[in-house]
């Protein structure tokens, strides 16, 4: 039986988000840059420095933390590079995320921040199915350039044989459309969700 994480309505997320820039903490900035990114929760937590490439806004992620075990790149939207402009000057070291103490967070972490707000009807998790979800209702992006987004393997081996690329620009189109919805701009859902 699949069992699905439970998620906050897209509708809702841009209030979340101000809600949650709000908040103090690394945690809860942590989750701020999972949203923006539609990470999964690992990939955050344990994620690093060197792995960032400024120059081209993007985020590589190793293999050996993805699902998939396939490097992930991760296009960076404006408020995701600001998250890290902000973690470069406040922390040491090659984790961008670190605790006090200078290790790995649990992943429990971004949970216990989003008790703190009053969300605890959500999983981190969730976060990635309020993005799908907006990005299906709301854009006319293909499925493809979401399931790339979201580092999801086709589950028609066919297709993944022909479906190779990653989509980098599809994506990072798709990441600012995301960030803008997210502030609040002006961002029209192309279908008739009612």
């Amino acid at each position: 039986m699949v069992r699905h994480h439970p998620a906050l309505p897209y509708a809702e997320a841009p209030q979340f988000l101000a809600d949650l820039s709000a908040a103090v903490g690394i945690a809860a900035t942590m989750l701020r840059f999972l949203i923006f990114t539609s990470c999964r929760t690992n990939e955050v937590v344990e994620a690093r420095w060197p792995e960032i490439d400024r120059a081209s806004s993007t985020w590589k992620i190793p293999g050996e933390r993805m699902k998939m075990h396939q490097d992930h790149v991760v296009p960076l939207s404006d408020p995701a590079l600001a998250i890290l402009e902000k973690m470069r000057d406040a922390t040491q070291g090659e984790l961008i995320f670190p605790t006090p103490e200078g290790g790995i967070f649990s992943e429990n972490a971004m949970l216990a921040a989003l008790d703190r707000l009053g969300y605890s009807q959500v999983t981190v998790h969730g976060f990635r199915s309020t993005f799908a979800t907006w990005a299906e209702e709301c854009t006319d992006y293909p499925d493809g350039v979401r399931e790339a987004a979201l580092a999801h393997k086709y589950k028609s081996e066919t297709t993944a044989a022909y479906q190779r690329g990653q989509k980098l620009e599809k994506r990072r189109a798709l990441m600012k459309d995301w960030a803008q919805f997210l502030a609040g701009s002006n961002v029209i859902c192309f279908r008739d969700v009612g």
